[in-house]
C-alpha cells in the first residue's frame, strides 16, 4: 500500500493522458461544438417505440410474452413447416403404383446389396482371393472353348 501511495505522489497527473480543449478556456471567440444528434433516436417513430417500451414496463406487461417481431418469425415458420408436409403428402399421394413398384424394389436391392457388402466384410481374405481366382479360371476356359 505505501508504494502505492508514493506512486501516486509522484505522478499526480499522470494518468490522464487526454488533452483539455481549448474550448474550455472561455475564449468568447471561438465557436464551442454541439454534440451531434442521432438521427436513429432523433426519428419520430423511434421515439414513440421508446415511450410505448416505457410504458409496457412500467405496467410490467410484456415481460413474459414474446416481441412481435419473434411471435411472426414462429408464425411465419411454422406455416412454412406445414406446407412442407403437405406438399410431401401430396407428392406421395401423386405417385402411381408403378412408381411405388420401382421404389420397393429400389429399396430391396439396396437392402440385398448393404446384406452382401456386410457378408463380404466378414469373409477371410483367402475366401476372397479363392473367388477371384475361379471367376479368372472360368473365364479363360471359356476363351479357349471358343
Amino acid at each position: 500500500a505505501s508504494m502505492y501511495t508514493e506512486i501516486q505522489r509522484e505522478q499526480p497527473d499522470g494518468g490522464n493522458i487526454l488533452t483539455h480543449p481549448d474550448y474550455i478556456d472561455g475564449n468568447p471567440d471561438l465557436i464551442k461544438p454541439k454534440k451531434l444528434l442521432n438521427p436513429v433516436k432523433a426519428s419520430k417513430s423511434h421515439q414513440e417505440l421508446h415511450r410505448e417500451l416505457l410504458m409496457n414496463h412500467k405496467r410490467g406487461l410484456g415481460m413474459e410474452s414474446k416481441p412481435e417481431l419473434q411471435r411472426v418469425l414462429e408464425h411465419r415458420r411454422r406455416n412454412q413447416l406445414i406446407r412442407q408436409k403437405k406438399e410431401e403428402e401430396e407428392a406421395k399421394k401423386l405417385q402411381s403404383p408403378f412408381e411405388k413398384e420401382l421404389l420397393k424394389r429400389h429399396q430391396r436391392l439396396d437392402q440385398l446389396e448393404k446384406e452382401q457388402e456386410k457378408e463380404e466384410d466378414h469373409a477371410p481374405e483367402f475366401i476372397k482371393v479363392k473367388e477371384n481366382l475361379r471367376r479368372t479360371s472360368t473365364v479363360t476356359g471359356d476363351e479357349k472353348a471358343a
